[in-house]
């Protein structure tokens, strides 16, 4: 199965690598089109594309299974990312192959934030018949985080 990553830093990174040795396929997405070669040389399939302009996203989602929205850590603005941008990647996985999602509802930016995220995912998936995982594992334990987020992804492809 093909996964994207959206946010493909360094826990992204780690996760598409992980996935990797379980025999799936990986995009991974980045803004910064210097860190594509950083995705590239780990094997995964970098995508340049920013979660505030969906619609360059919008190409990442052909042949994919299941998408990780890891925006946990994000720095900057991030309300709309888990608003009414998530809202509209959301409403984008309606017509293409994913069959899973897997939302980062943990990390830096205010509780509130991640609970509307949390709930727009369930929302819009529950509408959709589409399965997803919550992932709230503390970004800052790597260890923990990592093996949960392999746990979501498992849980959505079985």
């Amino acid at each position: 199965m093909r996964c994207l990553i959206i946010g493909c830093g360094c826990r992204g990174l780690a996760l598409a690598q992980a996935l990797q040795q379980k025999g799936h396929a990986v995009r991974g997405t980045t803004r910064d089109p210097e860190r594509a070669a950083v995705i590239a040389a780990a094997a995964v399939e970098p995508f340049v594309g920013d979660p505030d302009r969906i619609g360059t996203l919008v190409p990442a989602l052909q042949h994919v299974g299941v998408v990780c929205v890891l925006l946990g850590t994000a720095v900057g603005e991030v309300s709309s990312l888990h608003g009414s941008r998530l809202e509209m990647l959301l409403s984008k996985l309606l017509d293409t192959t994913v069959r899973g999602v897997v939302y980062e509802s943990a990390g830096t930016a205010p509780a509130d934030v991640f609970a509307r995220g949390a709930d727009h995912v369930r929302a819009v998936c529950e509408q959709s018949r589409i399965p997803f995982a919550l992932l709230d594992a503390d970004p800052a334990d790597r260890e923990a985080w990592l093996e949960r987020a392999l746990a979501a992804v498992d849980s959505l492809i079985k």
